[in-house]
């Protein structure tokens, strides 16, 4: 199993990567949780990874943090939930937000991400309350697990305040884009994207 990859973004075009470890080129898979912390193509990148065998393919998923690596291995033992719609959840929401819901037995939410309808939603709700306990607990991995995050960018650092803040990913997302200037630092861009948000 591969665990995680470190090396140079070649290309990214949501939802694929592609990694170039020592000459070797990876593809995988993201969510766009996971995207909007990535640096520039050309620039280092460490993701955490998880291998999905299929009949017809080997397919690599990439995540940012463990926490979003967590979630989607546990959205895959639902029933009737695949890759597919774990990627669209964790598009959808964060993981915070995730596990806010499923406390909260909120339906509605997750209907509200592509893909997920109401008998989905319920099943996700009942499969994984038991879950939620483990996947909010903080990740005790190896002394070098901090060298395999990405390397903070103002973006990455504003889209994890303002989602801290309580803004839904795809409002952050939309903000950041409208506030975004070369050369700014992660406070000028919180500033902005505030400012951008109260005139809405």
């Amino acid at each position: 199993m591969i665990g995680f990859l470190k090396g140079r973004l070649a290309a990214k075009n949501p939802p694929f990567l592609l990694i170039d470890v020592n000459g070797v080129g990876y593809e995988l898979e993201a969510p766009m949780s996971t995207f909007y912390g990535l640096p520039a193509a050309g620039e280092s990148v460490a993701l955490f990874t998880h291998l999905v065998v299929r009949e017809d393919a080997h397919v690599l998923f990439g995540f940012g943090t463990e926490g979003e690596r967590r979630l989607f291995r546990g959205l895959l033992k639902v029933s009737g939930v695949g890759p597919k719609i774990a990627l669209g959840i964790l598009s959808g929401a964060s993981v915070e937000d995730f596990l806010r819901t499923i406390e909260a037995e909120d339906a509605a939410m997750l209907t509200r991400i592509p893909g997920i309808g109401r008998k989905t939603a319920e099943r996700v709700i009942i499969e994984m309350r038991d879950s939620v306990k483990k996947l909010s607990m903080p990740f005790a991995g190896p002394d070098s697990a901090p060298a395999f995050a990405s390397p903070a960018t103002p973006q990455s650092e504003a889209y994890a305040a303002l989602v801290a803040l309580g803004y839904k990913p795809p409002e952050v997302t939309r903000l950041l884009k409208a506030a975004d200037e070369p050369g700014l630092s992660t406070t000028e861009l919180i500033r902005r994207a505030l400012k951008t948000a109260g005139k809405g």
